[in-house]
Protein backbone atom coordinates (compact mmCIF):
# COMPACT_ATOMS: atom_id res chain seq x y z
CA UNK A 1 0.00 0.00 0.00
CA UNK A 2 1.45 3.28 -1.55
CA UNK A 3 0.93 6.15 0.97
CA UNK A 4 3.50 8.48 -0.48
CA UNK A 5 1.93 12.17 -1.57
CA UNK A 6 -1.28 10.79 0.08
CA UNK A 7 -3.07 13.40 2.38
CA UNK A 8 -6.69 12.13 3.01
CA UNK A 9 -7.93 8.35 4.02
CA UNK A 10 -11.17 6.96 3.39
CA UNK A 11 -12.17 4.12 5.46
CA UNK A 12 -15.40 1.73 4.83
CA UNK A 13 -16.21 0.23 8.12
CA UNK A 14 -17.54 -3.33 8.09
CA UNK A 15 -14.99 -5.69 7.33
CA UNK A 16 -12.36 -3.41 8.03
CA UNK A 17 -12.82 -1.37 10.84
CA UNK A 18 -15.59 -3.33 12.64
CA UNK A 19 -15.62 -7.34 11.67
CA UNK A 20 -18.10 -8.85 9.89
CA UNK A 21 -18.89 -12.13 8.94
CA UNK A 22 -22.14 -12.57 6.79
CA UNK A 23 -21.89 -15.91 6.48
CA UNK A 24 -23.52 -15.48 10.57
CA UNK A 25 -26.54 -13.53 8.65
CA UNK A 26 -27.04 -15.82 6.05
CA UNK A 27 -27.65 -18.69 8.59
CA UNK A 28 -29.58 -16.77 10.84
CA UNK A 29 -32.03 -16.16 7.56
CA UNK A 30 -32.07 -19.87 6.91
CA UNK A 31 -33.27 -20.81 10.62
CA UNK A 32 -36.05 -18.62 9.82
CA UNK A 33 -37.09 -20.27 6.84
CA UNK A 34 -35.70 -18.02 4.53
CA UNK A 35 -33.23 -21.00 2.44
CA UNK A 36 -31.97 -18.65 -0.46
CA UNK A 37 -31.04 -15.57 1.14
CA UNK A 38 -28.12 -15.65 -0.05
CA UNK A 39 -29.09 -14.81 -3.81
CA UNK A 40 -30.71 -11.74 -1.82
CA UNK A 41 -27.85 -10.48 -0.17
CA UNK A 42 -24.12 -11.58 -0.20
CA UNK A 43 -20.51 -9.81 -0.05
CA UNK A 44 -20.59 -9.45 -3.53
CA UNK A 45 -24.06 -8.14 -4.47
CA UNK A 46 -27.22 -7.54 -3.62
CA UNK A 47 -31.00 -7.25 -4.68
CA UNK A 48 -32.63 -3.45 -4.53
CA UNK A 49 -34.88 -3.89 -1.38
CA UNK A 50 -31.47 -3.17 0.83
CA UNK A 51 -30.29 -0.94 -1.37
CA UNK A 52 -33.06 0.52 -1.08
CA UNK A 53 -32.38 0.43 3.09
CA UNK A 54 -29.01 1.26 2.74
CA UNK A 55 -29.99 4.58 1.10
CA UNK A 56 -32.88 5.75 3.54
CA UNK A 57 -35.17 5.10 1.20
CA UNK A 58 -37.24 2.57 3.19
CA UNK A 59 -37.51 2.69 6.74
CA UNK A 60 -36.74 -0.55 9.07
CA UNK A 61 -40.68 -1.22 9.23
CA UNK A 62 -40.90 -1.22 5.19
CA UNK A 63 -37.36 -3.07 5.37
CA UNK A 64 -38.89 -5.94 7.28
CA UNK A 65 -42.24 -5.88 5.55
CA UNK A 66 -40.50 -6.70 2.60
CA UNK A 67 -38.36 -9.09 3.76
CA UNK A 68 -41.52 -10.87 4.34
CA UNK A 69 -43.04 -10.69 1.23
CA UNK A 70 -39.92 -11.78 -0.86
CA UNK A 71 -39.44 -14.74 1.50
CA UNK A 72 -42.42 -15.59 1.77
CA UNK A 73 -42.14 -16.24 6.02
CA UNK A 74 -44.13 -14.89 8.50
CA UNK A 75 -41.44 -13.72 11.33
CA UNK A 76 -41.93 -11.14 13.72
CA UNK A 77 -39.86 -7.12 13.06
CA UNK A 78 -37.55 -8.72 16.23
CA UNK A 79 -36.67 -12.08 14.65
CA UNK A 80 -35.79 -10.44 11.34
CA UNK A 81 -33.70 -7.84 13.18
CA UNK A 82 -31.81 -9.97 14.91
CA UNK A 83 -30.84 -11.84 11.81
CA UNK A 84 -29.93 -9.04 10.01
CA UNK A 85 -27.53 -8.18 13.04
CA UNK A 86 -25.93 -11.40 13.35
CA UNK A 87 -23.49 -10.37 11.17
CA UNK A 88 -22.14 -7.32 13.12
CA UNK A 89 -19.03 -8.61 15.30
CA UNK A 90 -16.77 -6.37 17.13
CA UNK A 91 -14.36 -3.17 16.65
CA UNK A 92 -11.15 -4.25 17.83
CA UNK A 93 -8.88 -1.71 20.56
CA UNK A 94 -6.15 -1.87 18.58
CA UNK A 95 -8.18 -0.40 15.16
CA UNK A 96 -9.21 3.00 17.64
CA UNK A 97 -5.67 3.22 18.39
CA UNK A 98 -4.92 3.02 15.24
CA UNK A 99 -7.41 6.26 13.88
CA UNK A 100 -6.03 8.17 16.49
CA UNK A 101 -2.58 7.90 15.30
CA UNK A 102 -3.27 8.29 11.33
CA UNK A 103 -5.15 11.29 12.69
CA UNK A 104 -1.75 12.83 13.46
CA UNK A 105 -0.91 12.89 9.98
CA UNK A 106 -3.87 12.26 7.57
CA UNK A 107 -7.39 14.09 7.69
CA UNK A 108 -9.61 10.54 7.78
CA UNK A 109 -13.29 10.03 6.58
CA UNK A 110 -15.64 7.45 7.31
CA UNK A 111 -17.93 6.21 4.41
CA UNK A 112 -20.17 3.49 5.30
CA UNK A 113 -22.49 1.54 3.17
CA UNK A 114 -25.34 0.91 6.36
CA UNK A 115 -28.46 1.11 7.38
CA UNK A 116 -30.55 2.43 10.35
CA UNK A 117 -30.85 -1.40 12.30
CA UNK A 118 -26.96 -1.80 11.53
CA UNK A 119 -26.35 1.58 12.79
CA UNK A 120 -28.18 1.41 16.11
CA UNK A 121 -26.63 -1.90 16.65
CA UNK A 122 -22.89 -1.18 15.77
CA UNK A 123 -23.05 1.79 17.92
CA UNK A 124 -23.84 -0.31 20.93
CA UNK A 125 -20.87 -2.64 20.24
CA UNK A 126 -18.72 0.52 19.45
CA UNK A 127 -19.64 1.98 23.33
CA UNK A 128 -18.77 -1.64 24.73
CA UNK A 129 -15.26 -2.29 22.77
CA UNK A 130 -13.56 0.91 22.63
CA UNK A 131 -15.40 3.03 25.74
CA UNK A 132 -16.98 5.40 22.69
CA UNK A 133 -20.94 6.62 21.96
CA UNK A 134 -20.22 7.29 18.47
CA UNK A 135 -17.44 7.01 15.77
CA UNK A 136 -17.23 11.11 15.04
CA UNK A 137 -14.28 11.31 17.60
CA UNK A 138 -12.14 9.25 15.65
CA UNK A 139 -12.79 10.74 11.99
CA UNK A 140 -13.16 13.87 10.52
CA UNK A 141 -16.19 13.41 9.44
CA UNK A 142 -18.61 10.07 9.36
CA UNK A 143 -20.67 9.46 6.39
CA UNK A 144 -23.74 6.77 6.26
CA UNK A 145 -25.32 6.03 3.77
CA UNK A 146 -28.38 6.14 4.76
CA UNK A 147 -27.98 9.26 6.26
CA UNK A 148 -26.66 11.11 2.78
CA UNK A 149 -28.37 8.63 0.78
CA UNK A 150 -25.55 7.83 -1.23
CA UNK A 151 -23.96 4.37 -1.79
CA UNK A 152 -20.93 2.74 -3.03
CA UNK A 153 -19.89 1.77 -5.31
CA UNK A 154 -21.63 4.90 -7.14
CA UNK A 155 -19.01 7.53 -8.57
CA UNK A 156 -21.41 10.29 -7.09
CA UNK A 157 -20.83 9.22 -2.89
CA UNK A 158 -17.17 9.60 -3.50
CA UNK A 159 -17.32 13.29 -5.31
CA UNK A 160 -19.51 13.88 -2.02
CA UNK A 161 -16.98 13.12 0.12
CA UNK A 162 -14.34 15.11 -1.63
CA UNK A 163 -16.58 18.16 -1.87
CA UNK A 164 -17.23 18.09 1.59
CA UNK A 165 -13.69 18.02 3.16
CA UNK A 166 -12.08 20.17 0.15
CA UNK A 167 -10.19 17.00 -0.54
CA UNK A 168 -8.20 16.65 -3.70
CA UNK A 169 -8.89 12.58 -5.83
CA UNK A 170 -4.79 12.66 -6.36
CA UNK A 171 -4.10 12.96 -2.74
CA UNK A 172 -6.47 10.73 -0.99
CA UNK A 173 -6.71 6.85 -0.62
CA UNK A 174 -9.82 4.83 -0.18
CA UNK A 175 -9.52 1.45 2.01
CA UNK A 176 -12.80 -1.19 1.72
CA UNK A 177 -12.67 -4.81 1.57
CA UNK A 178 -15.30 -5.33 -1.34
CA UNK A 179 -13.62 -4.93 -4.07
CA UNK A 180 -16.49 -3.63 -6.44
CA UNK A 181 -16.56 -0.85 -4.21
CA UNK A 182 -13.60 0.90 -5.02
CA UNK A 183 -14.56 1.43 -9.01
CA UNK A 184 -16.46 4.50 -8.21
CA UNK A 185 -13.37 5.75 -6.52
CA UNK A 186 -10.81 4.76 -9.19
CA UNK A 187 -13.18 7.19 -11.78
CA UNK A 188 -12.43 10.11 -10.27
CA UNK A 189 -8.75 9.47 -9.58
CA UNK A 190 -9.15 8.31 -6.02
CA UNK A 191 -6.12 5.67 -5.08
CA UNK A 192 -7.72 2.40 -3.61
CA UNK A 193 -6.49 -0.11 -2.14
CA UNK A 194 -8.38 -3.48 -1.11
CA UNK A 195 -8.27 -5.10 2.08
CA UNK A 196 -8.17 -8.55 2.08
CA UNK A 197 -5.91 -11.22 3.69
CA UNK A 198 -4.58 -9.06 5.97
CA UNK A 199 -6.09 -7.07 8.54
CA UNK A 200 -6.25 -2.99 8.42
CA UNK A 201 -3.98 -2.99 11.77
CA UNK A 202 -1.00 -4.81 9.95
CA UNK A 203 -1.03 -2.67 6.90
CA UNK A 204 -0.28 0.61 8.85
CA UNK A 205 2.02 -1.71 11.97
CA UNK A 206 4.45 1.53 11.57
CA UNK A 207 2.08 3.74 12.82
CA UNK A 208 1.59 1.54 16.22
CA UNK A 209 4.93 0.95 16.63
Amino acid sequence: MELKGIKNIIFDLGGVLLNLDFNLTQQAFVELGVTDFKGYYNKAKQVGLFDDFEIGKISEAEFCAQIKVVSGIDKSNEDLITAWNAMLLNFPDVRKELLLRLKDDFSIVLLSNTNETHVRSFLKTVKKDIDETSLSPLFKNVYYSNEIGFRKPNANVFQFVLDQNNFKAEETLFLDDSIQHLEGAKQLGIKTFHINDKPVEELFANFLA
